[in-house]
């Protein structure tokens, strides 16, 4: 049998009806090279943004179950419409929901994770020499309910059914051609980078690199599955950038340096509740992207705002639950150094707390993991954060 290749379509690529032939296009190709093809596709461009605003114009907090009824609409519409595309072009596809492609889930909606696949009727189709096109980022809970799984969670989907399939390699496909040093709209001098290994991958997706998801990265890492990062209209040549577990890179202890433009900041004073407040984080579905302190020390918990639906309603409670014990910021940015063996370098160190503190004119909290060194500046300083950083520790 022909080796089986998953390639994950992300919405600028399905864009408009124009888009979707040319997917489709690039997909009979690769059928026609001896490959059998699954599709994982987002929603077309825009259309998960404009599904929740609509929800949120009739109720500023959403009930998270009622959402993800509505959001996994979007990548059913790209489905159908890319498998009737590829028809039309000769080559038969078949569509299937999150739900029909065996993504089973926990219960949690609006940021489900998976925890099986059974990919049946995918093996089915394509031993029948069908392309299968999936919809991505949702799936079904044991109880049956429909689940989405967070930003992003198109990546994991493809990366999922990678593994379920064993296939040759996973495409994540968009509209940029790589992995850089740096957010290339941010940093003029970003290279991009032929190769990283999954942690590498893992901590720059967990602070704010937007090429790829981490809950996929995550997936990938436990299941030894090779991801090329790469444009989905770029040179068909290009390989972009491989994240898999040898990558033969160089020896550089800094890989690349992302970026989250606006966190929302945490302090808890000692006498709080901090097990409480990590409770309340949890069941609102708020993951942690750092976390340090506690005990006779203010516990500091930082999080994504672009990641979490309802903010201003969790912040309000969280709020009036710990009263005065509790400070919480929105004007805050951070700002995340990845690397191998970043803790043995202290002049490292010392070089990025002086930049970041000379940028933001103000002490920076640093927080320091086995890959990544996180400064947390004001939300203004971000950007020349980044762009001082990257031309001290890469560019140099």
């Amino acid at each position: 049998m022909n080796p089986i290749v998953v390639q994950k379509y992300g919405g600028s690529s399905l864009a408009d009806l124009d888009r979707v032939r040319a997917v489709a296009a690039r997909i009979v190709e690769t059928v026609r090279s001896g490959k059998r093809v699954v599709a994982v596709v987002s929603a077309m461009g825009g259309t998960t943004d404009e599904l929740l605003a609509r929800a949120k114009g009739i109720s500023e907090n959403p009930n998270t179950r009622e959402l993800d009824m509505l959001l996994s609409v979007g990548e059913r519409i790209s489905t159908a419409l890319l498998s009737i595309a590829i028809d039309d072009l000769g080559v038969q596809a078949v569509s299937f929901t999150g739900s029909q492609s065996g993504i089973i889930t926990n219960a949690r909606h609006n940021r489900a994770r998976i925890i099986e696949v059974r990919p049946y009727r995918l093996v089915d189709e394509l031993e029948a020499g069908r392309v299968v096109v999936v919809a991505g980022y949702q799936g079904v809970s044991y109880a049956r309910e429909i689940t989405t799984l967070g930003r992003g969670g198109t990546d994991t989907t493809a990366v999922a059914l990678a593994a379920a399939l064993d296939a040759e390699y996973c495409e994540i496909l968009s509209d940029v051609d790589g992995v850089y040093t740096a957010d290339p709209r941010v940093v003029e001098n970003a290279e991009r980078l032929d190769s990283l290994d999954h942690d590498e991958m893992l901590a720059l997706a967990r602070h704010g690199a937007r090429v790829l998801n981490q809950d996929c990265v995550e997936y990938a890492s436990r299941h030894g599955v090779a991801i090329f990062a790469k444009a989905a209209f770029g040179p068909k040549d290009d390989s972009g950038t491989v994240v898999r577990l040898n990558p033969g890179r160089g020896a550089s202890v800094v890989t690349a340096i992302a970026h989250r433009a606006r966190i929302c900041e945490l302090v808890l004073s000692p006498a709080g509740d901090a097990e409480r407040l990590l409770e309340d984080l949890s069941a609102a579905g708020a993951a942690p992207e750092t976390c340090e302190g506690g005990g006779d020390l203010p516990l500091r918990v930082t999080f994504p705002l672009d990641d979490t639906h309802g903010l201003q309603a969790l912040c309000e409670r969280l709020q009036a639950s710990h009263g005065e014990a509790l400070i919480i910021r929105t004007d805050r940015g951070s700002v995340t150094v990845v690397g191998h063996g970043l803790g043995e370098e202290p002049t490292l160190l010392r070089r990025s707390l002086s930049v970041a503190a000379a940028v933001a004119k103000e002490p920076v909290p640093l927080q320091l993991g086995p890959l990544a060194l996180t400064l947390l500046v004001p939300s203004d300083a971000v950007q020349e954060t980044v762009q001082r950083l990257h031309g001290e520790l890469i560019e140099s």
